[in-house]
């Protein structure tokens, strides 16, 4: 079991209680909140409760992407027919003729209708028009979008595009063809959606956000006054991986309601390879760790002053250094 899902486990009923204040608060915002223009930010709240904010895109950011990739797919047809016909022009094979009108029509099919979810699905939810306008597809909870709801959501287009607009009459004898979409099925759900989504969106779960994200930690107060003086000997070329730092994030937000020896039993799965990484003593306090790497990671700033040791003046958690006493304050208890 990873170390984010043993953080998780054993506080797993924190989550619930954070978004039921987080949803608490909203529904009871002032009377003023309602009447504020329409904004089109949006917040999500991760499993691990770090919250991201997005800004949705609206119809006028996605039709020029959806143009844009209808014209690839076009292009990608005409490519085949071109190279089919060719082959067959070469080889002078007449039953390769109804060979190719075979493969043509399939080849439309299978574009038409999976073109957007094969892209959405292996390209972190861009087609090449979203790609261009800086815009992909994500689930509601701020997850990447899965094949199987790529899938659903273009396959629905169809209702999107809804009612079809009929070309002009050729003949008074010839019946008018609906041919040409006007997408106001979409553009009303789009409008009327608090996640501006359209059927598909609503139907799979997704939403459109335009591809730049801001996040913000759960203000956290670490109380210890070790944190900061024990960070100050953490390595400076240290990189936290995103996967570390969500689960920091998890661990300091929720330790609070762990015993302090659940707290060691958790910590310890990640303290032991950052001890031998740092060169640190073996007695430092796992706990006590995770809070000083936290604090180095989130919450200290560059430019700040060097930090008062403290509690630690004196001394140093450097396995080099162990031959000078180490103090009760900083060793496990």
């Amino acid at each position: 079991m990873s170390n984010a899902s043993t953080v998780d486990t054993a506080t797993a009923s924190t989550t619930e209680t954070a978004v039921g204040q987080r949803e608490d608060a909203s529904t009871t915002a002032s009377p003023d909140a309602v009447s504020r223009p329409l904004d089109t930010t949006i917040e999500v709240v991760t499993p691990e409760n770090i919250a991201f904010e997005y800004q949705l895109a609206g119809p006028f950011r996605r039709l020029p992407a959806y143009l844009v990739d209808l014209l690839v797919r076009y292009g990608i047809m005409l490519c085949i027919v071109l190279t089919l016909w060719f082959v067959v022009g070469m080889l002078a094979i007449e039953v390769l003729g109804a060979f190719a009108i075979s493969v043509t029509l399939v080849s439309y099919f299978l574009i038409s209708w999976f073109y957007g979810a094969v892209m959405e699905t292996y390209f972190n939810g861009r087609t090449v028009g979203k790609w261009m306008f800086g815009i992909r597809v994500i689930d509601v909870d701020g997850c990447p979008i899965t094949g199987r709801r790529a899938v659903v959501r273009n396959l629905l287009r169809v209702a999107d595009l809804a009612p079809m607009s009929a070309l002009p009459q050729v003949a008074m004898e010839v019946p008018p063809v609906f041919f040409i979409p006007t997408g106001i099925i979409g553009l009303i759900s789009v409008i009327c959606t608090r996640r501006m989504q359209r059927l598909g969106d609503i139907a799979a779960g997704t939403m459109v956000i335009v591809d730049e994200k801001s996040w913000r930690l759960p203000i956290t107060k670490i109380d210890d006054p070790r944190a900061a003086p024990l960070a100050s000997f953490i390595p400076g070329d240290y990189c936290v991986s995103r996967s570390m730092a969500r689960t920091l994030a998890v661990y300091v937000e929720r330790r609070h309601y762990l015993t302090p020896g659940r707290r060691a039993e958790i910590a310890r799965h990640l303290a032991i390879p950052l001890i031998e990484r740092f060169d640190f003593v073996s007695n430092v306090d796992f706990d006590l760790l995770m809070l000083a790497l936290y604090h180095r990671t989130f919450l200290a700033d560059p430019a700040d002053e060097p930090a008062n040791l403290g509690p630690l003046a004196g001394y140093s958690p450097l396995r080099r250094d162990q031959q000078q006493p180490a103090p009760a304050r900083i060793a496990a208890e």
